[in-house]
């Protein structure tokens, strides 16, 4: 199976995964609306997949733990995007194609269905994880990786950059944090779902943060290289808001050069799984040679 199939595979069972989990919860109304309407937008779910391809490659498959880990997390990405667009932040129209949460609904509504997104991926690990003690290892990762000393974090830092002279060190802290660490997060989890050993845990999180740095740099070379048609999401919008980014601070063939240059190291941080992390490792080219 190719990796493109084996992605889609993954998202697919991530998709009816949520569909699934949404159903189970008592959420009335437009809320459930909006919930199920940014959601059920045509996403990659890289993290989620991420999730479950680190617990099969620790654990020998992905077990139910892993499932509800990828669930989580694809909950509190999506949290991220809707307040990320709404007007206090990046004030876009348009993500994964379809008008914003708070532009399809209302700006109260968006952000009541990114608070009810975030709180029920919390919700989702504490009740249907089977093991208390894993259970308490994935709440801590990801409240760590989302929370202020990580997606948070870099988000303010960003909103701070604008309309100022970054340098390379703020945006290194910038990305790493509000990007790079939510891919961390998602490979550590899925490490902990398997059963992990402190040695894969810790490359595999190096591995994490290495393709999220990466991804963020080809987001910042597509923002400026690529259509809003083709993106599914406005693009221009980081240079008109004169956001701190790599284009911008060191210039676009220098970015596309610590991009290859991380992807080298993400795989260098394999070598001891062997073959077993060949999808791995065809994600890192994957998100190397992306187009949106």
């Amino acid at each position: 199976m190719s990796f493109n199939s084996q992605l889609h595979q993954k998202a697919q069972f991530v998709d009816d995964l949520l569909w699934r989990l949404l159903a189970s919860r008592q959420i009335e109304g437009r809320l459930k609306e909006a919930i199920s309407y940014t959601l059920g937008a045509p996403g990659k779910r890289l993290r989620s997949a991420l999730v479950l391809w680190c617990c099969e490659l620790v654990g020998g498959q992905v077990n139910h733990n892993a499932e509800i880990a990828a669930a989580a997390i694809e909950m509190v990405h999506t949290y991220s995007l809707v307040h990320d667009d709404l007007p206090a932040m990046d004030n876009d129209n348009l993500r994964r194609g379809l008008p914003t949460c708070h532009k399809a609904f209302d700006e109260a509504t968006a952000i009541l269905t990114g608070d009810a997104l975030l709180t029920l991926a919390f919700e989702i690990l504490a009740k249907e994880v089977d093991e208390p003690a894993v259970a308490v290892k994935l709440i801590s990762q990801l409240a760590q990786d989302a929370g202020p000393s990580g997606m948070i974090a870099g988000q303010m830092a960003d909103l701070k950059a604008q309309n100022g002279r970054g340098n390379k060190e703020l945006l290194e802290y910038i990305h790493t944090n509000k990007t790079a660490k939510m891919f961390r997060c998602a490979t550590a989890m899925g490490a902990i779902c398997g059963g992990t050993t402190d040695e894969q845990f810790q490359r595999l999180s190096e591995y994490g943060l290495k393709i999220g740095l990466g991804f963020q740099i080809a987001d910042d070379i597509l923002d400026v290289s690529a259509s809003s048609e083709h993106l599914g999401k406005t693009a221009g919008k980081d240079a008109k808001a004169t956001k701190c980014t790599y284009p911008a601070v060191v210039g676009i063939e220098k970015a596309r050069q610590l991009e290859k240059k991380l992807a080298d190291e993400a795989i260098a941080a394999l070598e001891p799984f062997g073959e077993k992390a060949d999808t791995l490792r065809q994600l890192t080219m994957a998100l190397l040679k992306r187009t949106r």
